[in-house]
C-alpha cells in the first residue's frame, strides 16, 4: 500500500511510527510540517510549513551538559555552535503568545496549506493519506481530494486543549473529523470526545500508541547500556527525571518546579534532571527564583538512548499534565521500570491506578506533587511492585507486534 503521511518529521514519535508502518511492507511517503531532514525509510520526502511552523527551530540534540545557573552558553553546558536563531529564541520566550497567534491565524493559513498539500497528493496518488495530529496536519490534510481515504491520528491534547483555542480551531477540528475516514487515538477518551465533536458513528477507529508500539526487549536492553549522559551526572546523587520539557497549556512546569524545594527540604541531596530545558528562559527563572540551583539539572534535548538510560537509573519520572493523551515517555518509563508520578487526568487514569502502579496528583498543586514524590521515595516496595506490573501492562496493550497488527487492520478497513 502506498501511504502518504503528513506529520512533524522532526518528532521521534513520527519517525518510530513510520518505521512500524514500513515494517508492515507499505511504501512510505512523507510531507513534513516542520523543516527537517528526511527520516528513514521514506520513498519520497517534502516539506510543507503549516501555521507558521517555519518560525520554530528544528529539534536538536545537545552534546554537552552541565548544572544550569546562568552565564554563557559554554558555561551552561550548551554547544556555542548550536545557538538558535533569533526567531526561534523569540518563540521560546513568548511561546504562549505564539500558540495563541497560531490559534487565531490557522483559519486563514490552513486553506492555503491545504491546497498545496492536495497538489502533492495528486502527484503521489496514494492509496491512503494519514495525518499524524489534528492541529495542524489533519486540518491541512482535510483539503485532500475525497477520492483518497484519509486517516487522522489524535496526539495528546488535540481535542481537550487545541480544539478550544479559538472558534476557528473548533471549526477546523470539526471539519477534520467530518472529512476523515478513520481516527486513531492513544486513549479511549479521545474516541469518545471525537464522536461528540462530529466523528460519525460508522467510521473506523483504533486505539494504539502514537509511536507504533514499544519494542520491549530492545528498549530494555538500550536502557541498560552505559549511555554517555550517565557520565555527565553528578556522582553519588539520586535523581528524579522530568522528561517532558515545556509544553504550553499541557504540562504544568510551574507545579513541577514549585514541588522541588518542598522535596529538597527533606532530601537535600536529591537531584531533579530535566531534559530539553537547558536553553529555556522560564526554567532558568524558576530555578533562580526558588533558589534550587543545587537540586536541578537542566539538560539540552537528548537522544532517545540517553533518555532511556536516565529512566533506568532514576527513582521516578514526573509528568504533571493537565491536558494529555498517552505520553510515549510514560510508556517507555513503565517498560523500563521507572515509577510514574503524573497528573490526575482521564487519559492517564487509563494507564495508572494510584498506589498500585504509580501515583496521580492534582496538576495545580505543587504540595500534592511533592507529597506524592516523598511517598514514593519512602516506599521502595511500592516502586518495585509497580515496575513488575507496568511492564506487563505495556506488554498487553502497547507491545510493538500487537500494535502493528492493529494498525494493519485499521488501514485495511479504510481501503478495502
Amino acid at each position: 500500500m502506498r501511504i502518504l503521511f503528513l506529520a512533524d518529521g522532526r518528532s521521534p514519535t513520527t519517525v518510530r511510527y513510520l518505521a512500524a508502518v514500513a515494517a508492515l511492507g507499505h511504501e512510505i511517503h512523507l510531507v513534513s510540517s516542520y523543516p527537517c531532514e528526511a527520516p528513514d525509510p521514506v520513498a519520497s520526502f517534502a516539506t510543507l510549513p503549516i501555521a507558521f511552523s517555519n518560525f520554530v527551530s528544528g529539534k536538536s540534540v545537545g552534546t554537552r551538559v552541565g548544572m544550569i545557573s546562568g552565564g554563557t552558553d559554554e558555561s551552561r553546558g550548551l554547544d556555542p555552535g548550536s545557538r538558535m536563531t533569533a526567531s526561534a529564541l523569540a518563540v521560546r520566550r513568548f511561546r504562549d503568545f505564539f500558540l495563541t497567534f497560531r490559534y487565531q491565524s490557522a483559519p486563514f493559513s490552513i486553506p492555503f496549506s491545504g491546497r498545496r498539500f492536495a497538489a502533492i497528493a495528486k502527484k503521489i496518488r496514494p492509496d491512503l493519506i494519514h495525518a499524524l495530529r489534528i492541529p495542524f496536519e489533519g486540518m491541512t490534510a482535510s483539503y485532500a481530494p475525497a477520492r483518497y481515504p484519509l486517516a487522522v491520528s489524535v496526539w495528546g491534547n488535540d481535542l481537550t486543549l487545541h480544539a478550544y483555542g479559538s472558534a476557528g480551531m473548533m471549526q477546523l477540528t470539526r471539519r477534520t473529523l467530518a472529512r476523515t475516514n478513520g481516527l486513531a487515538a492513544d486513549t479511549r477518551r479521545d474516541i469518545r470526545l471525537a464522536r461528540a465533536l462530529g466523528l460519525a458513528d460508522g467510521k473506523a477507529t483504533a486505539v494504539v500508541p502514537g509511536n507504533g508500539g514499544i519494542d520491549i526487549p530492545s528498549l530494555v536492553l538500550a536502557s541498560e547500556a552505559d549511555a554517555p549522559i550517565l557520565r555527565r551526572l553528578p556522582p553519588n546523587r539520586e535523581f528524579i527525571l522530568n522528561p517532558r520539557g515545556f509544553r504550553p497549556g499541557s504540562v504544568r512546569t510551574d507545579t513541577f518546579f514549585g514541588a522541588v524545594p518542598i522535596v529538597a527540604r527533606q532530601f537535600p541531596n536529591i537531584l531533579f534532571v530535566c531534559p530539553a530545558m537547558a536553553d529555556q528562559p522560564e526554567a532558568l527563572d524558576w530555578v533562580r527564583e526558588l533558589k534550587i540551583e543545587r537540586n536541578v539539572l537542566l539538560l539540552p534535548s537528548l537522544p532517545q538512548p540517553d533518555l532511556w538510560a536516565l529512566f533506568h537509573h532514576a527513582l521516578m519520572t514526573i509528568t504533571v499534565s493537565q491536558h494529555d493523551g498517552t505520553p510515549n515517555s510514560l510508556l517507555e518509563a513503565m517498560t523500563i521500570g521507572c515509577f510514574p508520578v503524573a497528573g490526575d487526568i482521564e487519559s492517564l487514569r487509563e494507564w495508572i491506578t494510584p498506589g498500585v502502579n504509580g501515583l496521580l496528583v492534582d496538576p495545580n498543586s505543587p504540595e500534592e506533587l511533592a507529597n506524592a514524590i516523598l511517598s514514593a521515595m519512602y516506599n521502595e516496595g511500592m516502586r518495585s511492585r509497580a515496575a513488575r506490573l507496568n511492564r506487563g501492562i505495556v506488554q498487553e496493550r502497547a507491545e510493538a507486534s500487537r500494535v502493528q497488527t492493529e494498525i494493519e487492520v485499521f488501514y485495511q478497513s479504510l481501503v478495502g
